[in-house]
């Protein structure tokens, strides 16, 4: 303020000067910049009096090249009042002057201007011919940071019309011109525009990263309206993180800023965010009164947008407060504002809103035409998003729709019963869960780099690279008694940065491939379908839906389709995690009671319903939230009791679990595509994992345990808990042994200590081998699923470190065709549990990679008993021709019987997920 204050004056001396000598144009020239400094201040009736005196001047002296760039001022004056058509009307003026003029640098500036008022109005379009016009004049005099600029622009464009790909192209474009010109705003406003993209799609960890990059760079430039916006946004990151002290404290610091530079726009949306937290922490009264101060705001700034999401706030609080009536107004008023800015978030979040009130008050049929509009659009915006993560954490964030649809339609199914709503329930239950899987395992065979420019392919290359470099100096580091824990911070954040860039170079080469843009996108199965591609007369299909309010069960068979409501999602859930950790804790293993009183409990919640139709047919299982997460095999239907307490499933059940009944038809077709390999198995066991182990040559007292644990959090440190050590799993010695000998000497490979390596593991000749089997070390990551993954060998026979981590991105370029990967270790089966995707881990990433069926572990198991299983498990399948999934049961109920092993816990960890037949 005090810098500004000082240019003021010195602009004064000069006007006076100027007019002392009469010079009428340098006269003109400081009241423009008078009129600037006003505007900045908020004072904009005074701004547009000096900016009028100087047109008026320029105009005398036929300064054409000035009036036009006065023309502009002035509207961009009228923009911030938000008299948008006035703004518009002096944008249009200053065009022909500047054509005349050939001021080609003026003309793309009025149609930046233009084009940011054309998208405040909804007409997107015209916005985006607004600003290619511009980009072009911009690179055709060389303007790079302009060029710069004008692409960020019509990334917003794109963002808020659900383009988020073609935005982050556009981003993407941006960015390094910006940095590369030392643009520092233009910098700082790509990195929001980028934060805004992640945050709308639900990564908000990333959009802070972002977020985190911009605010220092407003801040030392003195831009306080943008640092105010980049505050406001930090704001609702905390908020969608669930942090809303935090939140609130980023929210009251954007105030501040907002009302002192006057950007009403921007103040009602912070009003809006901190409307959301009271109404989130249930103080409707409270949230109301911001959300009416955002509303007035929205409307003197005349910015539609912001109006629907005050309107829309405040109809929830309304419902909240159990007037439905007044509700469903307010959400009337948002739907045409939506419509009309072409904002398709916004206009299906209203269709939702709508819907949510309709059926509150019994009008199901109106309700579900509602909610249908909205999926109609959810499901064109999704298909536009090239990154498999992003497309991931956006389906996620609209997961209540679905939700609301499913429910719909099984109240519908209750007062009409013959009408067949519960099908219509199942299949959109069917479409609202493993997608992004879905559509990743229909890529799988198409390769899709073939057509794409090499420069993209040589990037990915490049970065594979360097995330693998990076991983050997990780451990390198890691490995020094005296790193710092600022070395171990620089190299995660480095880590992360690569993987980020990984990510986006890969959505680019999806974005312009040839291949991939002539895939259809594959429709998740009709219950028909279902019936007669995926079941026989001997498996019955249980697929689970947790909803908010109720839940609900479809028991499918060849034939036949039963639903059962359940209770909501946080009742199941509470009791599954008090099973799991039942079965899971050491202290239940040698107390059977504690287990059966938390199997009683989930038991009597999703499988009482439908016991009775269960007989002793093969269970195929779609779970949902934490139940993706709980050992069915382990679970007892109440009332029903063996010789030692509750009878667990799998004595009369074989199970597999499915993330979706549609990925086992996708999977049944890659494998049928592929070439079958020619050798039966590929076993990979006791790596060497320090310095210290005895295969090491002149084995030092070097160690890799305290390093492999730094660099990976989420570790799993052994298969047995007894050492408490990262040490060597001597059983899996004993496991490789008994397995290999199952099969002729001349269709094995072993690869064992030195030899199970991560280059072993990333090798193209697994690609020849129907059985591939892994016993060592598991970790999974539930923050970051990219970096789960399986140990292999850390140190070469000198006991140097070695990149020893096969982590999801290393299998997800694997190239096989086996009929089963076995990964026996520890929690290989679970992952990131994303709403609507199910777990996000190693298993999709062997399904992407060819595997037809995966055996995972779902918690730390035990070395010993591992290894018994494991065995047991191999002979089902070599010596008495069982199916892998029969053969997992048939190990489990010997193990069962066995006193040493009873516990569940020993038995129930490992399940086979994919093709059961």
């Amino acid at each position: 303020m005090y810098l500004r204050r000082a240019v003021l004056d010195y602009y004064n001396q000069s006007l006076s000067l100027s007019r002392v000598i009469g010079d009428r144009s340098g006269e003109a020239y400081n009241l423009l910049g008078i009129g600037m400094i006003y505007a900045e201040f908020g004072e904009h009736q005074k701004a547009l009096d000096y900016y009028n005196q100087s047109f008026s001047l320029s105009q005398e002296i036929g300064d054409r090249r000035w009036q036009t760039f006065t023309l502009i001022v002035v509207g961009n004056v009228y923009s911030g009042l938000g008299e948008k058509q006035k703004a518009l009307d002096y944008y249009n003026q200053s065009l022909p002057l500047s054509r005349e003029t050939g001021d080609r640098s003026v003309e793309a500036f009025a149609l930046i201007c233009a084009g940011r008022v054309y998208s405040e109005l909804g007409e997107k379009q015209t916005a985006l011919d607004s600003y290619n016009q511009s980009l072009k004049l911009f690179r055709a005099i060389g303007d790079r940071e302009q060029e710069a600029r004008t692409l960020n622009y019509i990334g917003i464009v794109y963002s808020e019309v659900g383009e988020k790909q073609k935005a982050l192209e556009h981003y993407g474009q941006s960015l390094p011109i910006s940095q590369a010109v030392g643009d520092r705003s233009g910098q700082a406003v790509t990195l929001i525009s980028i934060g805004h993209v992640y945050s709308e799609l639900g990564d908000q960890q990333k959009a802070l990263e972002y977020y985190s990059q911009s605010l220092p760079i407003f801040q030392t430039l003195g831009d306080r309206s943008s640092a105010a916006t980049t505050l406001t946004s930090i704001g609702i990151a905390y908020s969608e993180l669930g942090n809303k002290e935090k939140a609130l404290e980023y929210f009251n610091q954007s105030l501040i800023l907002k009302r002192i530079v006057g950007d009403r726009s921007g103040e009602a949306r912070t009003l809006t965010g901190i409307g959301n937290i009271y109404a989130e922490l249930e103080d409707q009264q409270k949230a109301l009164n911001y959300y009416n101060q955002s509303l007035s705001l929205s409307r003197e700034a005349r910015d539609r947008q912001r109006e629907a999401y005050s309107l829309i706030g405040i109809g929830r609080s309304y419902a909240e407060l159990g007037n439905k009536e007044k509700a469903l107004e307010y959400f009337n008023q948002s739907l045409p504002l939506s419509q009309a800015t072409l904002d398709r978030s916004l206009e299906a979040l209203t269709l939702y809103s709508i819907a949510t009130i309709k059926r509150d008050s019994g009008n199901l049929n109106e309700a579900l035409t509602e909610i249908e509009a909205s999926l109609k659009i959810i499901e064109s915006l999704r298909t536009k998003i090239a990154s498999p993560e992003l497309r991931t954490s956006y389906f996620a964030t609209v997961q209540d729709y679905y939700q609301l649809y499913i429910d719909l339609l099984m109240q519908l199914h209750k007062t009409q019963p013959k009408s067949g709503y519960d099908t219509k329930a199942f299949e959109a239950s069917e479409r609202s869960r493993a997608r992004s899987l879905l559509e990743l395992l229909q890529e799988a065979n198409a390769d899709i780099r073939q057509g794409v420019a090499p420069e993209l392919l040589q990037r990915e290359r490049s970065l594979q690279q360097q995330l693998d470099a990076l991983e050997k100096q990780r451990i390198e580091v890691l490995n020094r008694p005296n790193h710092t824990p600022a070395q171990q911070a620089e190299l995660e954040k480095q880590r992360q940065t690569l993987i980020a860039q990984y990510q986006d170079i890969q959505a680019q080469i999806r974005a312009t491939s040839p291949r991939y843009a002539a895939l259809t996108q594959p429709q998740p199965l009709t219950l028909a379908q279902i019936q007669q591609q995926i079941l026989d007369e001997n498996t019955i299909l249980l697929q689970y839906s947790l909803g908010y309010q109720r839940s609900y069960l479809w028991a499918v068979t060849k034939t036949s389709i039963t639903s059962y409501e359940l209770p909501k999602a946080a009742d199941i859930e509470t009791t599954a995690k008090n099973f799991r950790t039942a079965v899971t804790a050491p202290s239940s293993r040698d107390s059977p009671d504690q287990i059966a009183q938390a199997n009683d409990a989930i038991s009597q919640m999703i499988l009482q319903p439908v016991a009775a139709q269960l007989g002793k047919k093969r269970l195929l299982i779609v779970g949902d939230g934490l139940l993706n997460s709980i050992p069915f095999a382990a679970l007892s239907l109440p009332g029903k009791s063996g010789e030692n307490g509750n009878q667990p499933l799998i004595v009369d059940h074989e199970i597999v679990l499915l993330p979706s009944a549609s990925t086992l038809g996708i999977l049944r077709q890659n494998y049928n595509d592929r070439q079958p390999p020619n050798r039966s198995l590929a076993i990979l066991a006791d790596p060497v994992f320090s310095a210290k182990d005895e295969r090491v040559k002149n084995a030092s007292s070097v160690t890799t345990q305290q390093a492999v644990e730094s660099a990976n959090p989420g570790l799993t440190r052994s298969r047995t808990d007894k050492t408490g050590q990262f040490d060597r799993l001597n059983f899996t010695r004993q496991e490789s042994q008994i397995i290999q000998a199952l099969f002729p000497a001349n269709s094995r490979t072993e690869f064992l200590d030195f030899e199970a390596s991560r280059a072993t593991a990333t090798s193209p000749n697994l690609s020849q081998y129907k059985i591939i089997h892994f016993a060592t070390h598991g970790f999974a990551n539930s923050a970051h699923p990219e970096l789960s993954g399986i140990v292999m060998s850390l140190v070469d026979e000198k006991g140097n470190p070695l990149n020893g981590f096969l982590r999801i991105t290393d299998i997800f370029n694997l190239k096989l065709a086996a009929d089963l990967v076995v990964l026996s270790a520890c929690q290989t089966g679970l992952g990131q549990n994303i709403q609507g995707e199910g777990l996000v881990g190693l298993t999709r990433g062997f399904m992407y990679a060819g595997a037809q069926r995966v055996v995972v572990s779902l918690w730390s198991v035990d070395d010993e008993g591992t290894a018994t299983l494991m065995s047991s498990f191999y002979q089902g399948m070599l010596k008495k021709g069982l199916t892998p999934a029969a053969a997992l049961r048939a190990a489990q109920l010997e193990m069962l019987k066995q006193e040493e092993w009873r516990s569940p816990y020993y038995w129930a960890a490992f399940n086979l997920q994919g093709e059961w037949r």
